[in-house]
């Protein structure tokens, strides 16, 4: 049976590009581009690339990408723009839990929850990692955004998807219960597919506190750990991570 996170993206790729939540691509791609000095040389992966926004801007500015996603139908929309624009990237269909690539990139991204926290074990959202880790050359660097464990501390998971629905977005999230226990937000998402289709989905989604980020990648072999907030297309290393963040930006160092 397939997972709400497959079902979610069989057939959104038009729609997704047009969320708010994926707006900030620019400036997400200039951070990118200062932590690893404008190394033209250096090859990166893009794990969770869905409609390959991260990969596409950063082929334009004459990185070497590889993106992976588990949909198709996200990858064919990444061709597809990926075709228009003349440009080379490589988008395989792969599951971030079993990835064939072994020290093979100099930067592994994962960004606006590709894949980890999706899963619904936190066993297979540690083999995301893992599975990233590997993928990296011996001085590699790890780069991904999660959903901050501090915020539903202090806010209403709930009000927040209800605030973010009023900014013209197409999906909505209903029924939203936060369990302290797991650490998991249990929610129904309501949307419209690429061909006009309404959906409604049942999601679970894992917080993580940083403590547990941080303890996660330590047992992978990251000396250096970085925990910063997470502003849509505003990513800085001057953001320091707070309980009004909703995601956090974790930069690792092998």
């Amino acid at each position: 049976m397939k997972q709400w996170y497959e079902l979610l993206f069989e057939n959104y790729g038009r729609k997704y590009d047009q969320e708010p939540f994926t707006q900030g691509t620019l400036g997400e791609c200039d951070f990118i581009e200062q932590e690893i000095s404008r190394d033209k040389s250096l090859k990166i992966i893009d794990i969770g690339c869905g409609t390959g926004r991260h990969s596409i801007e950063l082929a334009k500015r004459g990185y070497r990408v590889t993106g992976v996603d588990l949909s198709e139908a996200q990858l064919r929309r990444a061709r597809e723009k990926t075709k228009k624009l003349d440009l080379n990237i490589d988008f395989q269909k792969q599951d971030a839990r079993n990835l064939p690539f072994e020290g093979e990139f100099d930067l592994a991204i994962m960004l606006c929850e590709g894949g980890f926290p999706l899963m619904e074990t936190d066993e297979m959202n540690f083999e995301i990692l893992k599975n990233a880790t590997k993928a990296l050359k011996e001085k590699g660097k790890l780069m991904f955004t999660t959903l901050n464990g501090l915020f539903p501390l202090f806010h209403s998971v709930k009000e927040f998807y209800e605030s973010a629905a009023n900014k013209e977005g197409n999906a909505a999230y209903e029924n939203c219960s936060f369990d302290l226990m797991t650490f998991r937000d249990h929610s129904t998402v309501v949307f419209e597919d690429d061909a006009g289709t309404k959906k409604e989905l049942t999601c679970n989604e894992r917080y993580y506190v940083p403590s547990e980020i941080a303890w996660l990648l330590k047992t992978l072999g990251y000396r250096k750990i970085e925990i910063l907030g997470a502003k849509l297309g505003a990513y800085s290393r001057q953001d320091k991570l707070t309980t009004e963040d909703f995601e956090m930006l974790v930069v690792a160092e092998k």
